[in-house]
């Protein structure tokens, strides 16, 4: 199957409270997902000034998620955890 293997484009994203990123992709779907266990990694602990995690754009070229200092995000695994998240909210209702 081909389509395993499509990239999934972010065409936005905005920094919310508690490191959640907000993300809407090229199909339509948006989600959360939550970064906040990622702090304590590498070039992530740059976010613990929470004014550096909200400097989050889109890459135009990549349609991915950049921050400064040359951080970006797998766009493809960002969709399937926001696909996750939607399913695992729907179970719980």
């Amino acid at each position: 199957m081909l389509e395993e293997f499509d990239t999934m484009r972010i065409t936005a994203c905005k920094a919310e409270e508690d490191y959640k990123l907000w993300l809407r992709f090229e199909d339509g779907l948006e989600g959360r997902v939550f970064l906040g266990n990622l702090l304590e990694i590498g070039a992530f602990q740059l976010w613990r000034d929470v004014r550096e995690f909200e400097k989050v754009s889109v890459d135009p070229e990549t349609a991915t998620v950049t921050w400064e200092g040359g951080i970006r995000l797998d766009a493809d695994i960002l969709y399937h955890d926001v696909k996750a998240n939607q399913i695992q909210h729907a179970g719980g209702e």
